[in-house]
């Protein structure tokens, strides 16, 4: 009898990259980027000092995106809705759901970030990156044009939190 043998995927953390996405620190790790586990997911760690802004409200049209908090306190926006997610709690974010998060002045943040399907939004997060490394910062503009080439349609008039 024959067995099918699907090779498993195993990134050990030393393998992974993390880029600092912010001139706060705010930094993501990429576990598992859509393209190293066959397209079905991809699966980000990231951290967020207190008191900071982690994504502006925002939509995607082509995947879902849930929030997992692992430590500290994640504040997040979908639609009308706001909540303060601490560890343990998931907050998903269907197709085309506006939807924000932040850190609080009491606490930080670490939370996994899952994408369905496995959108290569390492892409953006690498942008981010280099916005943050720049002397001078990026316009709005600049930062809205390129979110649209990674499937970000940000909402700067939106309410937001």
């Amino acid at each position: 009898m024959s067995f099918p043998e699907p090779s498993a995927v195993w990134r050990p953390v030393a393998d992974t990259e993390r880029a600092v996405t912010s001139r706060t620190g705010s930094w993501t790790r990429f576990a598992a980027p859509g393209g190293a586990v066959g397209g079905g997911f991809g699966l980000f760690e990231s951290w967020i000092p207190p008191d900071s802004p982690g994504a502006m409200p925002h939509y995607h049209s082509g995947f879902t995106e849930s929030f997992y908090v692992l430590d500290g306190r994640l504040r997040i926006m979908t639609g009308t809705d706001r909540t303060e997610a601490g560890p343990g709690d998931l907050v998903h974010v269907p197709t085309g759901g506006v939807h924000a998060f932040r850190t609080g002045p009491d606490s930080d943040a670490r939370f996994l970030i899952l994408f369905v399907p496995g959108a290569p939004r390492e892409r953006y997060f690498r942008g981010l990156a280099e916005f943050a490394a720049r002397a001078e910062p990026p316009t709005p503009a600049e930062v809205d044009a390129f979110a649209l080439t990674c499937d970000q349609v940000n909402l700067r008039d939106h309410p937001g939190f």
